[in-house]
Formats: C-alpha cells, sequence, structure tokens
C-alpha cells in the first residue's frame, strides 16, 4: 500500500476494523473507507448487501484498479468489479475452511469463487498447491501468478541477536487461537513438555476466540502458557524467544513463519501448503505432521535437545532463506507491473 501511494496513485481501503493499522494506513496518505461484514458469517442476504455496498463504492470513486484478498473480498469485490467493469487484482490469501475441509460448503465456496474471480485481470496466489487447486476447479486460468506470500518488509523485521543459553528455552506460538491453527495440538504438547522439561516456556501471542477462553485461561493458571494477548508488533516479542511454533492445518503462505525466520528465529511448523515453504527441515527448523500432537512434542523435544549453537545457526539459516526467497520487494514488483500495465 505505501509502494502504490509513493508511485503517486490515490489508495481507498475499505476494511472493517477501526484500529491501529487503520490509523497507519491513513497516517500514510490513505482513504479508509469503513465496510463492517462478518468475516465467517454465511448470511446470503448479508453478503449481497455487501456486494450492494462495494458497487456504490467503485462507482463513487472510479478506480483504475480494485486490489482485492481474502474470500468476501474476493468473490463479492469480484462480483461487484464484472457488474462494473472494472479491473480486479485478487489474492488468494489461503482456501480457508469451507475448501479444505470438503462437503457441500466446499462446492458452495468454488462456485462463489468461480462467479467472482472469473473475470479477473489478475490473480495471485501464495502457492502452487492452491493455484494447482483452483485451476482444477475451474476458478481461474494458468495465467494466474504465484507470490512468495505477502512477502516480509526485511527494513522492518530486521536480524534479532539469538538469546542466550543461560535462560529458559522459549517457545511462540503466534495466531489467533482458532482449531485451524493448530491451537488443540500447541495445547497438549505444551502440557506433556512442561512435564519433561519444567523451567521451558510457552508463550502465546493473539486473539482468543471464544472456544478457548476458558481453556487458555486454566493453562495460564497452571502455569503451562504465558499468555501475552493481542499486538499490532510482534518483533519485540521475538527478543529472548529461541523458536518459533505454527501447528496450523493450513496456509497461503504463513507471514508468522516468514517473520519469526526474519527476525532469526528457528520454527517448527506443519508440513502442509503455505507452511512447509517457509521452511528448510533440519536447517531453518523442523516440519510436523498436521494435527498430529505426538508428532510436534517429538519436535519440539528434538529442538531442546539441540546444542545452543545449532540452534542458534538455525536462526541466521532462517534469516538467508527469507532474503534469498521472500523479499517483500518482489510482490510490491509484481502488483506494481500490473497496476502500470493498465495506463
Amino acid at each position: 500500500m505505501k509502494a502504490i501511494i509513493d508511485e503517486g496513485f490515490s489508495l481507498y481501503i475499505s476494511e472493517p476494523d477501526d484500529n491501529e493499522k487503520a490509523k497507519y494506513f491513513e497516517s500514510i496518505g490513505c482513504k479508509i473507507i469503513k465496510t463492517k461484514f462478518e468475516r465467517r458469517g454465511m448470511n446470503p442476504l448479508a453478503d449481497f448487501f455487501l456486494m450492494i455496498r462495494y458497487i456504490k463504492l467503485i462507482h463513487k470513486i472510479k478506480p483504475q484498479a480494485v486490489l482485492t484478498y481474502t474470500i468476501k473480498p474476493n468473490v463479492y469485490g469480484g462480483l461487484a468489479c464484472r457488474i462494473m467493469g472494472y479491473p480486479q487484482l485478487a489474492n488468494i490469501t489461503g482456501l480457508g475452511d469451507a475448501i479444505e475441509n470438503g462437503g457441500w460448503l466446499q462446492k458452495l465456496t468454488i462456485g462463489l469463487y468461480r462467479l467472482g474471480l472469473s473475470k479477473a485481470y489478475r490473480v495471485f496466489f501464495q502457492n502452487e498447491y492452491n493455484r494447482n487447486f483452483c485451476v482444477k476447479s475451474g476458478i481461474t486460468s494458468n495465467d494466474s501468478i504465484i507470490l512468495p506470500g505477502s512477502g516480509v518488509n526485511l527494513e522492518h523485521h530486521k536480524l534479532q541477536p539469538y538469546p542466550s543459553n543461560n535462560i529458559p528455552i522459549k517457545f511462540l506460538f503466534i495466531a489467533r487461537l482458532l482449531k485451524d491453527k493448530g491451537t488443540e495440538e500447541f495445547f497438549e504438547m505444551a502440557t506433556i513438555i512442561k512435564k519433561r522439561f519444567p523451567t521451558t516456556e510457552f508463550h502465546i501471542l493473539g486473539n482468543c476466540e471464544g472456544d478457548y477462553k476458558q481453556r487458555l485461561e486454566d493453562l495460564v493458571k497452571e502455569d503451562i502458557i504465558i499468555y501475552h494477548g493481542r499486538t499490532i508488533d510482534v518483533r519485540p516479542y521475538f527478543n529472548d524467544i529461541h523458536c518459533t511454533i505454527l501447528p496450523s492445518y493450513h496456509e497461503g503462505m504463513s507471514n508468522v513463519n516468514l517473520e519469526s525466520a526474519a527476525n532469526g528465529r528457528p520454527v517448527i511448523t506443519t508440513n502442509v501448503p503455505g507452511c512447509k515453504e517457509t521452511v528448510d527441515d533440519g536447517i531453518t527448523g523442523f516440519l510436523t505432521k498436521p494435527k498430529n500432537a505426538e508428532d510436534l512434542t517429538l519436535k519440539v523435544e528434538e529442538f531442546i535437545n539441540l546444542p545452543y549453537e545449532k540452534k542458534k545457526a538455525m536462526g541466521l539459516a532462517a534469516r538467508n532463506k527469507v532474503e534469498k526467497e521472500f523479499d517483500r520487494n518482489i510482490v510490491i514488483k509484481a502488483y506494481m507491473d500490473e497496476i502500470n500495465s493498465m495506463k
């Protein structure tokens, strides 16, 4: 967004939250249009009115291009662009539960994606698996582009010194506490490891959704979890963390893993699309089986037992990997090339 502003464009952001991020984007010159919608709701009438709001916005602003990401803006923003005759640049940041879990909801979501993206000017994907699925399902064509996720701002996320060997080994989980982020597996693993290695610390950073509130409170009381809530800036939390853990079931491309690696921290994550691309197994961290607390526990224990210098080397290798493969400038160039091609 800053790159678009710096190129001299006016940028309007239609988004549902009035938070620190919105204030930041206002501070760099973006115009914020608050557009409330239910991210996970399935109310057809509410979604229809969301599309109408997008149509009205496009009619008022008359943009050179409409950039969309996440399912509802991609689908209903795409339909609005199709109706109004404006080019859409869509970013598939992940397929989401509706598609990953199969069944009638998957068929419905595929149908909506076909409607929303069939006339998109360009569709970006964050991993090969998601693109192949969407091409095979008739959602989009082969002329889509794969990006290295959202990339990492390597000037913002700098290499931090690795923590001392004289403190307890500390792990960090950064995510909303949802089932498909691997919350169940993380809780189970942390409970087991704390019994085997009592001084080890497990930290959580992120919103606690309703299903896990009581469980989290219990684990905090039992001194198994240290909970920090939500933050807009994760960098200070990496300071004395030895390794991050994300046992997610699926991602587009995990920003958490990329930012952790950019700060020089090894990553333990699942061997699934959107996570496995971020880790060289045994070199920058470890890959675990998805939905498998036992395997996650084994990998965490393996990391704990590594010599200190090996842990530190993993963190340096992680930083080198994101510098070579996930620099955010790659993403910025791809977007600006498409936007400038419309002039």
